[in-house]
């Protein structure tokens, strides 16, 4: 069964292997998770499940896998006699507890006026003795008291009622969602090349222990300068015009840039990059660098990352004069392609979703321009890019 269980959630794209499975294994044969689909869906989750951005794809390789389970209580009523479960269940009540059941008219009446208040009630409650809600008196709720009572709800409370009504509420997680700016910062980590300069003042531990060892004991400390991150990034917004609806995740992906890369340049552009850029754009008529002074001025080291959403008229990449703001003497393609030939690793990031660029032309042009690297801004998207340019 579990087998089974382990080969669709490989069908599902969760990236789960032998290990995982006999971790389950192992777990259940020492009832980690016994007699209980709640339980056992958690321990699995956590043992199959790796990486948060896989839950949703586990929650439906997991309820496709158990759907049978959903008519189990179908195939109880139906082999298990009515009557005998009554008997079973008031067994396990104490003669006062009878009594209060039976003081509502018996177990028929509680579940029915259950019911019938559910219908009524339209909103949440909170305390009180009627209505279906929390920390009152009512005999339908969760965590107040009522001995002969009906808990709506997770576990807690008084542990009173004689029925547990109960509701699991998941949300889906994947990795297509856009980002905040915390998780734009874990993306953008991928990229990193560690490096050791300036003052030294970082204890190094392992060369302290070594050297106050040769020197007989005696403390002999030893510093070293502050470890960072040595990647060197340019930067590249597109920004007004259809790029407007994208401020917000732009301004994350922004924040979180300035975080993590302690060597970043950035610089502003309106649809395709051309013979200049800005970086103040209240002043970007005035205040413009030409391209080429930033293709002189920064290294060949440097990481390139656009960030825009490509689409224009396919005449604004193509064509001298193409341009809505201006004439440029060069077309848009023909700057994009020195950029590329001064930077080794260059990518596109497009906060338009992937399934959505087929529809327009200039995207397609200027993906094929990137050579294909262009990413969706998405936690995917961002890993890809960060993995093909921290190779």
């Amino acid at each position: 069964m579990l087998v089974n269980f382990f080969n669709g959630l490989r069908d599902a794209g969760v990236p789960v292997t032998t290990r995982e499975l006999l971790d389950l294994l192992t777990g259940l044969e020492q009832h980690v998770a016994f007699a209980s689909i709640d339980d056992f869906y958690y321990f699995s989750r956590t043992c199959m499940v790796k990486d948060e951005k896989y839950f949703d794809r586990f929650d439906r390789a997991f309820g496709l896998h158990f759907k049978e389970l959903e008519a189990l209580d179908d195939i109880i009523d139906a082999l298990i006699p009515d009557d005998w479960l009554r008997t079973e269940f008031m067994k396990q009540l104490s003669e006062e507890e009878k009594a209060k059941i039976e003081s509502l008219g018996g177990l028929e009446k509680l579940i029915e006026e259950f019911k019938k208040r559910l219908e009524e009630q339209k909103k949440r409650h909170e305390g009180g003795s009627k209505w279906i809600g929390t920390g009152g008196t009512s005999p339908f709720g969760q965590q107040g008291y009522h001995p002969e009572g009906v808990r709506v709800g997770p576990n807690g409370g008084n542990r009173k009622a004689v029925k547990v009504w109960d509701r699991r509420d998941f949300k889906n997680l994947d990795d297509s969602v856009e980002l905040g700016t915390r998780n734009i910062k874990v993306a953008l980590r991928r990229l990193r090349k560690f490096a050791r300069t300036g003052a030294a003042d970082e204890l190094d531990l392992d060369d302290t222990i070594t050297s106050t060892a040769r020197n007989a004991g005696l403390l002999d400390i030893k510093m070293v300068p502050e470890r960072h991150n040595a990647v060197k990034v340019l930067l590249f917004f597109d920004v007004g015009g259809s790029m407007d609806p994208h401020v917000k995740i732009c301004e994350e992906l922004f924040s979180a840039a300035r975080t993590e890369f302690k060597h970043m340049e950035y610089f502003y552009f309106h649809n395709f990059i051309y013979e200049s850029v800005w970086r103040n754009n209240v002043r970007r008529h005035n205040e413009r660098m030409p391209l080429l002074d930033v293709l002189h001025k920064y290294s060949h080291d440097y990481k390139v990352i656009f960030v825009g959403d490509a689409a224009m008229s396919p005449y604004e990449i193509a064509q001298p004069g193409g341009s809505v703001e201006h004439w440029n003497e060069e077309a848009g393609e023909v700057w994009m392609r020195r950029l590329r030939e001064t930077y080794e690793k260059v990518v596109w990031i497009n906060p338009v979703p992937q399934d959505e660029w087929e529809y327009t032309q200039s995207t397609a042009m200027t993906h094929k321009l990137l050579e294909g690297h262009m990413y969706p801004l998405s936690l995917k998207g961002l890993e890809q890019a960060m993995s093909y340019l921290s190779k």
